[in-house]
């Protein structure tokens, strides 16, 4: 089997690498193929997984190249996790947002708009490479905006898709912690968006938690105030913190936004990389954040390669799953993965206080994938105005005219 990493100058690629180390059974990998357009990273990056994976005991074949199709050719995986831009469009992003007072965050608001509009017309192009080289193959993408990445593709290509993020399976290690069970008892609904979602109606082993364990679980999302969870009802996704605490998050973030936080993590991070003295994960790898994506991308691999029925939060097209929202938009929600492909499960209906926040950001959604495929100004504009972070007419007209001129899309 040949899978390839797209975007493999990421610092995440050795978690993909370890992970398929784990599973030679499942999953039996004899070449990686690792892709990248920065040629100096993706040295760096080949160099330190071909140490890696000595250390790993892993016997797999590991090539680099900078040409995608390439790379592409008789892959049964392809993983994407680019970041067209780099990090200094990212930065260019945040700034933007934070100076018209608007939360600066790479996939949530304007600035996840902007990421969209760079990431979308790039990730087709890979998605049609896919088609005409590998027409079986399964796109595992980590791309963000995932969940726009993903109706994207899905609308505009014949391209097989799992668009997945690690945060939709979150419920289950916040309630393992609090109450001490397995994770993999714990089954819950899922109804929204990709980063824009809630858990609810909890289980472990088939029982219904109780109001109490739920009270227990609620302080565990940390970044949304604990009795608002308790009023909801529902543990949402860590990124609600822009919607339920949008003022105090742009005054955070206005000293230094994340994005030039990452960027000197990275400059640490790839100095380690390159050191070739280091054969294992580099301990500055933890100060990245955002792990644990690998493990479910191994998962939904195993799943479809051997058709292992396996449940896991996908965003995949909403097909009358959440009733309010239109069948061919794509949610984020808990799914049956196997050889047959990724099929959602019925849901019962989230929280009545989350309906209209999950319906306006997915109004804004659908216009952003619209205007990222069409390039029509005006649509971006409507999307913009739509969402419900930004909202306002005139602070819209000045992120319409700052993309149009190249602000905010630098390397795009």
């Amino acid at each position: 089997m040949k899978i390839c990493i797209i975007g493999a100058g990421s610092p995440y690629t050795p978690e993909l690498i370890e992970e398929l180390s784990k599973m030679p059974d499942k999953l039996p990998v004899t070449e990686i193929c690792l892709m990248d357009i920065n040629e100096t990273r993706l040295e760096i990056m080949h160099s330190f997984c071909l140490r890696y994976i000595k250390t790993l005991n892993f016997n797999v074949t590991i090539t680099s190249t900078t040409n995608r199709q390439e790379a592409i050719q008789g892959c049964t995986f392809v993983n994407t996790q680019i970041r067209v831009g780099g990090n200094e469009a990212r930065i260019i992003d945040e700034r933007t947002c934070l100076d018209l007072e608007l939360v600066g965050q790479e996939t949530t608001g304007a600035g996840g708009f902007m990421k969209a509009l760079r990431t979308i017309p790039v990730m087709l192009d890979i998605a049609r490479d896919v088609e005409k080289l590998a027409p079986n193959a399964w796109i595992i993408n980590y791309t963000n905006p995932t969940g726009l990445v993903a109706e994207a593709v899905m609308k505009n290509t014949k391209a097989k898709i799992a668009g997945l993020c690690a945060g939709g399976m979150f419920a289950r290690g916040w309630s393992s912690e609090a109450l001490g069970c397995a994770k993999e008892d714990v089954q819950f609904n899922l109804a929204g968006l990709n980063h824009m979602n809630f858990s609810y109606n909890i289980t472990i082993k088939g029982r219904p938690i109780s109001k109490e364990e739920f009270n227990k679980i609620a302080p565990k999302v940390g970044s949304v105030d604990a009795e608002l969870i308790k009023e909801l009802g529902a543990l949402p996704s860590p990124y609600l913190q822009y919607y339920y605490h949008e003022k105090n998050k742009v005054k955070e973030m206005q000293p230094k936004s994340r994005g030039e936080e990452i960027a000197e993590i990275e400059a640490e991070l790839f100095k380690d990389f390159a050191d070739p003295e280091i054969t294992n994960k580099p301990e500055s790898l933890k100060k990245r954040g955002g792990g644990g994506y690998s493990e479910i991308a191994m998962a939904v691999m195993d799943a479809i390669y051997n058709n292992k029925d396996t449940w896991i939060a996908v965003n995949t097209f909403n097909q009358n799953t959440l009733p309010f929202l239109p069948t061919d938009a794509v949610i984020e929600v808990p799914c049956i993965v196997n050889a047959a492909g990724i099929t959602p499960l019925a849901q019962a209906p989230p929280p009545k206080a989350t309906w209209g926040l999950i319906s306006a950001v997915k109004n804004y959604e659908t216009l952003a994938v619209e205007a990222a495929v069409t390039g029509c100004e005006d649509t971006a504009f409507l999307a913009l105005l739509a969402h419900p972070l930004v909202r306002d007419y005139e602070k819209a007209k000045v992120l319409v005219k700052s993309i149009a001129h190249g602000k905010g899309e630098k390397n795009g």
